[in-house]
């Protein structure tokens, strides 16, 4: 049984789908008015986990994840760079595309625009207008939040306790400070479509109820999204949602945490803002998976070199491993035999427990170990091998890891290093071959040598059954 933390009831509980044997969950996506961050790839690589281990779990999956193409700050970056705002959202929805790609986070089911629902917006504007819910000001359409006597249930938030102005804009056409915009009267050069309260454009809130319900319906199983969006956006759309359709809205709300520079919070003010693509030029991307996964989803992840060095260490660690097990099993990969073996049953318990990444990962861990001491002392069994190799390989892609073989990975690491280094690799393979006819004769005293001259070169050497493998350090 699945259990995940439900920032709604703010307790673990027991995942019981609205239909047995489908998931249906919508996460908040980008507002694309610039290249993608850290903060997006964190979102971004839980929730493709999640919906991973989700169908690993034998559930069918419908993912819903939004791109809002329509917002204050795309018609900002529109007028800044005399780009229409079509094109500065295109331009940053085909950039996330790509890095999230890079990152091997698979495409969500359906991944809709804003600007292609605005009817549907406008049809749940009207019926919270026709239900006393919203009302009109001059063109412009508030969520009367007083009308929703459940205001403030996800974030723990109560309206009398509230000061206005904390994280809502001060306007006298408003009823209560608390209450929030579903409809904007339009402005000159900005992009406007009809409605019945004259032109305009929808808020931020109300696009994400609209989709949902078009998507999703009125009820659904989870909407996920960051920390940062349980309030206002998320205790918005839970109120305009249920007062509209009359039904709750999502089940279960998950939250991931933060992504932390050293400790401080991520800020373009700050200077420390790190771009998916800046991120991507210095680590491999399965190395940022397994930083990013290296904390529980809720906790906040703190990016260091010294994180980032040791998830690239652990990386090649895990490689080494799976190419070892694929040149025993003669380069096939093994089908998972029936049943659940031991480290896949302790993954599975890991991940079960509200999507517990990092213990599932020490898992993986210690599932390799177990492999190389099963290879080094040379009797393993064939089937203890392939059965290990494919738990693994299983436990791996779960968390979106091995999307190359490891003899590729192995050597495009070697050709990385050696073009960083301008060590030749001819060179060093030559100089192995002189230390294995050396340690043939008997010669430790000349095989160690050549092992120090290695050494000094930054290449470092390791013998096993197969024989003599180097990386650069």
């Amino acid at each position: 049984m699945i259990r995940l933390y439900n920032t709604l009831t703010r307790r673990k509980e027991d995942f019981e789908p609205i239909e047995p044997g489908r998931v249906q969950a919508y996460v908040c996506g980008p507002t694309v008015y610039d290249s993608s961050h850290m903060g997006h790839a964190r979102s971004a690589v839980v929730f493709d986990v999640v919906f991973r281990y989700f169908e690993f779990a034998g559930f069918l999956v419908t993912y819903v994840r939004n791109f809002t193409d329509i917002d204050d700050k795309i018609i900002k970056r529109a007028n800044e760079t005399n780009l229409s705002v079509k094109a500065v959202a295109s331009r940053y929805i085909n950039e996330f595309h790509e890095d999230m790609d890079a990152l091997f986070v698979r495409r969500a089911t359906v991944e809709p625009l804003a600007t292609a629902h605005i009817g549907e917006m406008i049809a749940v504007i009207k019926a919270l207008v026709e239900k006393g819910h919203a009302y009109q000001v001059e063109g412009d359409v508030y969520f009367a939040v007083e009308t929703f006597p459940e205001y403030g249930k996800l974030s723990g938030r109560k309206i009398e306790d509230m000061e206005a102005g904390a994280r809502v804009e001060i306007n006298d056409k408003k009823k209560n400070p608390f209450d929030f915009v579903l409809w904007k009267a339009a402005k000159p050069d900005e992009p406007q479509w009809k409605s019945p309260w004259g032109p305009g454009r929808p808020g931020w809130h109300i696009e994400c109820s609209a989709m949902g319900k078009k998507h999703l319906g009125a009820s659904f199983d989870i909407h996920g999204g960051g920390k940062d969006l349980v309030f206002p956006h998320h205790e918005n759309e839970i109120a305009q949602s249920e007062a509209a359709f009359g039904v709750p809205f999502a089940r279960y709300w998950m939250h991931n945490g933060f992504v932390n520079i050293d400790s401080e919070k991520m800020s373009k003010s700050l200077g420390n803002f790190l771009t998916v693509r800046d991120i991507l030029k210095e680590y491999h991307p399965e190395a940022v998976r397994l930083f990013l996964l290296s904390k529980h989803y809720r906790s906040p992840v703190d990016f260091t070199a010294q994180a980032m060095a040791e998830a690239a260490s652990g990386l090649d660690r895990l490689y080494e491993g799976i190419a070892r097990l694929a040149e025993l099993c003669g380069g096939e990969e093994p089908a998972l035999p029936d049943g659940t073996g031991s480290f896949l049953e302790r993954f599975r318990q890991s991940m079960d427990d509200d999507f517990n990444t990092a213990g599932a990962i020490g898992v993986l861990f210690e599932a390799v170990r177990s492999a190389n001491r099963m290879m080094d002392e040379g009797n393993a069994h064939p089937d203890g091998v392939r059965t290990i190799f494919a738990e693994i390989l299983k436990m791996g892609r779960i968390l979106g890891l091995f999307n190359q073989s490891g003899s590729d990975y192995l050597e495009k690491r070697q050709a990385r290093a050696a073009a960083k280094s301008a060590v030749d690799p001819a060179r060093i393979e030559a100089l192995i071959e002189k230390r294995k006819l050396a340690r043939a004769e008997k010669d430790w005293a000349k095989a160690d040598k050549i092992r120090d001259e290695l050494a000094q070169m930054g290449v470092s050497i390791k013998d096993g059954p197969e024989g003599t493998t180097w990386r650069i350090e």
